[in-house]
């Protein structure tokens, strides 16, 4: 992990973004739950931002209810109607339908991007990696 985490931070590095090293594996479960209601909202890249920065910078737990709604409110979602949406499964089909899709394109890891239906772009990968893919 530490070297992982070495690589990712020369990557990133150019960008001004600082990875702390993460020591905490959290439960993505209701994080995901909780950006697909935020994309419904119109406010996922934000959501997203957030929840990104929370875990890889600051080293957070995003499995924490809390954090999720801080979070959510932050950006102007309302977080009591976000939490009903959650324990009542509005989203739980979005995350299965997630699931099925990346067993068909037998996803291992994250990040994996799909182009085209045939090409997988695995892993923190270079900008000239997605240009030789998409010129393809």
């Amino acid at each position: 992990m530490e070297d992982m985490f070495k690589n990712i931070n020369n990557m990133s590095n150019k960008y001004g973004v600082k990875f702390s090293g993460v020591d905490l594996i959290s439960n993505t479960h209701l994080a995901l739950l909780a950006s697909e209601y935020a994309k419904e909202k119109g406010k996922f890249h934000e959501f997203h931002d957030k929840l990104f920065y929370s875990y890889f910078t600051q080293g957070k737990n995003i499995g924490d209810v809390g954090l999720l709604k801080s979070i959510a409110e932050s950006i102007g979602l309302n977080k009591d109607e976000m939490m009903k949406r959650l324990e009542d499964g509005s989203y739980e089909s979005n995350l299965a339908e997630a699931k099925k899709s990346a067993t068909h394109y037998e996803v291992n890891s994250t990040p994996t991007f799909i182009i085209n239906d045939k090409y997988a772009i695995v892993g923190a990968q270079s900008i000239e990696s997605f240009k030789n893919v998409l010129n393809k």
